[in-house]
């Protein structure tokens, strides 16, 4: 239930902002902010690894998603 979405820029792939709606948005928000923080690419983000079956696995799809490589479309 809910969604995550990445806003990346298309030139450099880099992170600017989110939106997460769900019931465990406040948890997955700080994965981001942080990615921010550091200046990290979606590609970055959609490399680290997200347990199995958990929410955060809707960040790994939203990042794969800013290119072409989401698992689940």
């Amino acid at each position: 239930e809910g969604f995550v979405k990445i806003l990346a820029d298309k030139a450099s792939d880099r992170i600017l902002g989110a939106h997460i709606i769900g019931p465990a948005a406040g948890d997955l928000i700080h994965e981001i902010c942080m990615a921010m923080e550091f200046g990290a690419s979606a590609e970055d983000l959609a490399l680290t690894c997200h347990a199995h079956p958990t929410y955060s696995e809707a960040v790994r799809e939203a990042a794969l998603a800013c290119g072409d490589g989401a698992i689940h479309a």
